[in-house]
């Protein structure tokens, strides 16, 4: 693929951002489009929030689950990155209208008190750098109609990233097995989604130790008092306006959010 159509496309993905407009699959119009290729559009997508005043405060990782990537085609992860404008307050209303096609995903959220330089990490390297973990909710959202996403769709697309909560409690990982945390999510006071953490890639800090190993061969690192989120432990929930959702972690505490 030429620069000129990643110029292009970086473009018209700031703007479906920025105007809430979602765009038909790259992958169907560039089906030649490379994994890398997609990272360099994320990343310029990142630069021009940058430039308008965003700052980056953390890392999301997706595709965690062997189902998704099964139904993507691939062999690992992906990762995006968290800006200041996306995160929300504990019990935040969000209006639906600020985005284009809403889903809710529970998960475990990592506060770094150290920095992590791949590659060669172990979960144990990211016990030792993580000040402690949080509840949290992903909201994702793609900038792709209807969600036909490839995996290069996706990765272009900061990783379908949206929004997200960090919940009210906080606990040093070190004092549970976070491998066998439980999760319960909550729409409208019914249960409608169920997980343990160990639906991250076996255990939520492979998946943190997966991104720092992989950045680090980019000759990037994940840096103290970054939040990163280590994947869904169930199914994204689809949400519209007059939604409340809670999700709560056994052991460490509880998230809320609700969409108008």
């Amino acid at each position: 693929m030429q620069s000129t159509h990643l110029d292009e496309l970086s473009d018209e993905l700031y703007r479906a951002l920025k105007d809430n407009q979602a765009i038909s699959p790259l992958t169907e119009r560039y089906p030649e489009l490379t994994l890398e290729q997609a990272y360099q559009l994320q990343l310029r997508v990142l630069a021009r929030r940058l430039e308008n005043g965003e700052r980056v405060i953390g890392k999301k990782i997706g595709v965690t689950s062997r189902a998704v990537m099964e139904q993507l085609n691939v062999e690992q992860p992906d990762f995006g990155h968290l800006t200041s404008a996306m995160l929300r307050e504990e019990g935040a209303s969000i209006a639906v209208s600020s985005l284009i096609a809403p889903k809710a995903e529970g998960e475990i959220a990592f506060l770094l008190k150290h920095d992590l330089c791949g590659p060669g990490l172990t979960v144990a390297d990211v016990m030792r750098a993580t000040e402690y973990v949080m509840p949290c909710f992903e909201i994702v959202d793609s900038r792709i109609r209807d969600w036909k996403i490839s995996i290069q769709d996706t990765v272009a697309d900061n990783a379908s990233s949206g929004l997200f909560v960090l919940g009210d409690g906080a606990i040093d990982p070190r004092q549970l097995d976070l491998g066998l945390v439980g999760m319960t999510l909550e729409l409208n006071g019914e249960v409608v989604g169920t997980g343990a953490g160990a639906a991250a890639l076996g255990h939520p800090a492979n998946a943190v130790a997966w991104l720092a190993n992989t950045l680090g061969r980019l000759g990037m690192s994940l840096n103290a008092g970054e939040v990163i989120l280590s994947g869904a432990l169930s199914a994204m929930v689809p949400v519209k306006a007059g939604d409340n959702l809670r999700m709560s972690l056994g052991g460490i505490g509880s998230a809320s959010v609700r969409f108008i």
